[in-house]
């Protein structure tokens, strides 16, 4: 496997990624890089917010050296966080990351242009340092609507650094015209957040996007598109094993063995989660939750919100044996 130095980066190998700013410093394409850690929600055994442990893992993801935290993806769960329980997991993802100096990004998807609306005015007040969100999923935007809907929420932000979530649940696949068009109507629109099947997810995609977007890709995705432009990933794994992932992303600019056979790690550990836990209705957040505790630094809760399926305890086990065998570098050295 043949890696070149990327195209979107100036700095050195070792410090991309270490986002400098926070609660003072505004985000830009130069520090809005490297995995940041989109953290699931911690619950209590009755479903409500389990403030403590979530401000837990928040704390140990900024102290571990995550260059960004970011909250209401799929792993966060917006889709099942009321609008009344927003303010909280923002707050408290704020005040946390900027107790640490780490820049967070509030996720403010909905099914509406108003829910979204709202939830970016909330964020905004709050002091978040950048906002994401995704196309209204439940019907197709048309295509007349699709520049004004970003317009439109990221006024409500107050202009702040915005992301786009982009994913295939949504009805609507954005092109390279929408994004550019987005550009020029929503300049702060700097990331792009890009999963399978989206633009950003191919080698000429991510290359025309990297021009004027910073595009955040799957680690699975990073040896063929880091030489394309890609600038940093909405990451689980980075919570899994911090200096490892961290590791890894630091040294893509290199031919070394090492590299190579991370990747081929990473990509045969996701091969098992989906061979061993799609036949059970697994989603991101059931995988991330899994993951965090059986080989990361998280004590979030094993539950998501109901309807969806969650890992038991014995998955955990079940990953830690795999990892044993095949992977040893994710665990502790307390679990190898």
């Amino acid at each position: 496997c043949s890696f070149h130095k990327p195209i979107f980066s100036a700095r050195s190998p070792t410090t991309r990624g270490k986002a400098k700013t926070g609660s003072t410093d505004m985000l830009t394409r130069e520090t809005f890089t490297g995995p940041w850690a989109g953290l699931p929600v911690a619950w209590h055994e009755d479903g409500s917010f389990d403030e403590d442990t979530y401000r837990s893992d928040i704390r140990r993801c900024c102290e571990a050296g995550i260059p960004g935290i970011y909250t209401g993806g799929t792993t966060g769960e917006f889709y099942a966080i009321e609008i009344d329980e927003f303010p909280e997991v923002t707050k408290a993802t704020i005040e946390e990351c900027h107790a640490h100096n780490t820049p967070a990004m509030i996720g403010v998807s909905a099914t509406s242009t108003r829910g979204a609306v709202r939830r970016a005015e909330l964020a905004r007040d709050l002091g978040a340092d950048a906002i994401q969100v995704t196309l209204p999923f439940w019907m197709e935007v048309s295509e007349t609507e699709i520049v004004p809907f970003f317009q439109t929420v990221s006024e409500a932000s107050g202009n702040l650094p915005f992301s786009i979530y982009e994913t295939l649940r949504c009805k609507t696949r954005l092109n390279l015209k929408h994004h550019r068009q987005i550009k020029v109507a929503v300049p702060e629109y700097m990331m792009v957040k890009s999963n399978a099947g989206t633009l950003g997810d191919t080698i000429e995609g991510c290359a025309a996007l990297s021009e004027f977007v910073n595009v955040f890709v799957p680690e699975v995705r990073w040896g063929e598109l880091i030489p394309a432009g890609a600038a940093g990933a909405c990451s689980a794994m980075v919570y899994w094993r911090p200096e490892l992932v961290l590791g890894l992303w630091n040294k893509m600019s290199s031919d070394s063995d090492d590299v190579t056979d991370i990747l081929n790690k990473v990509t045969t550990l996701h091969a098992f989660l989906a061979e061993t836990f799609a036949p059970r209705g697994f989603t991101d957040t059931a995988y991330d939750r899994l993951l965090g505790k059986a080989v990361g630094i998280l004590e979030t809760s094993l539950p998501c919100r109901a309807p969806y399926p969650y890992a038991t305890a014995d998955d955990i086990e079940t990953i830690r044996n795999w990892c044993r065998k095949n992977f040893p570098g994710l665990l502790s050295l307390t679990d190898q």
